[in-house]
């Protein structure tokens, strides 16, 4: 991990899809890309099935997760499919994201061009 560009949100707790299966995840993160846009990173300690992304109960847990650290907006969306690998769920972030992400370390570049 580097620390200009990866900021850890959370470590290693446990969640339940929506079949009702434990997930071990074993970190939260976002990556500053520099751009502007946020997307959530999710470290899994086992392969998902295919979808887990999209699982509405999973990211409720993992929403109520960022709420318990500081986060205070709606729940997060699915993330691009194409993005998705075995051990790492990445999801879309939204607007209200922004505030807790810039206290966690995210460099909001587009605040640069409001003047």
């Amino acid at each position: 991990m580097n620390q200009d560009t990866d900021i850890q949100l959370s470590g290693p707790f446990k969640a339940t899809d929506g079949a009702g299966r434990a997930i071990d995840i074993k970190a939260i993160r976002i990556f500053d890309e520099g751009y502007g846009v946020i997307d959530l990173y999710v470290d899994l300690a086992a392969p998902a099935s295919d979808g887990l992304h999209k699982d509405k109960k999973l990211i409720a847990e993992i929403s109520a997760r960022l709420r318990s650290l500081g986060y205070a907006g709606p729940d997060l969306a699915p993330g691009d499919p194409v993005i998705q690998e075995k051990k790492l769920i990445v999801l879309d972030t939204p607007d209200e994201f922004l505030p807790f992400a810039v206290r966690k370390g995210f460099k909001d570049l587009t605040s640069e061009f409001d003047e």
